[in-house]
């Protein structure tokens, strides 16, 4: 058996979770999220347990297996406690400013750069005097928070050598030394 499809979840405290069809629903405080599964897997939900089950021992059916479970584990922690990503903007005269659900980057170029964001995620931006600036993304959608944060990030990535351009917080880039001194 799958080592992680096999696992129980425990539904937390105003969640709940309903099956319709082979579309799984997860409403909570943080909000709602749907995910539609392979027709052979089925979600069991018993009292505050949900269960993932296969038919079959295929190889497919195994993969699927630990593949839904772990996707209707982050719904579950999502829509209950939510997730969050901050991203630094590291350069001098590099800038990132929130207007509603536009993220407004000067990042050295010629040209400010607007990135319109999901209505599902919030936004929020932080300039401290003598820190960088921090993009912070707020979510119950694990997986739209971090392609949105991979997509700021594609904006302008860190370079070798000054570290230069946007990165996660707590993210350990790799440095060169840069051109040797003289003779």
């Amino acid at each position: 058996m799958s080592r992680i499809g096999k696992l129980p979840l425990s539904i937390p405290e105003k969640v709940e979770v309903k099956m319709s069809g082979n579309v799984v629903t997860v409403k909570g405080p943080m909000g709602q999220l749907e995910q539609k599964l392979e027709s052979d897997i089925k979600v069991k939900v018993d009292g505050s347990t949900a269960y993932v089950e296969r038919p079959t021992e295929q190889k497919r059916h195994k993969a699927l297996h630990g593949l839904y479970r772990s996707l209707l584990a982050n719904m579950l922690e999502g829509v209950s406690k939510g997730y969050r990503t901050e991203q630094e903007v590291v350069g001098v005269g590099y800038r990132a400013v929130a207007k509603g659900q536009q993220l407004h980057l000067t990042l050295g170029m010629s040209h400010e750069i607007i990135f319109e964001l999901p209505k599902e995620l919030k936004l929020e931006t932080t300039a401290e005097k003598g820190k960088n600036p921090t993009i912070i993304l707020k979510s119950a959608d694990k997986q739209l928070i971090g392609q949105v944060a991979a997509k700021i990030r594609s904006m302008r990535k860190p370079e070798p050598y000054k570290g230069k351009g946007i990165k996660f917080v707590n993210e350990q880039l790799r440095r060169k030394a840069g051109k040797a001194a003289g003779k």
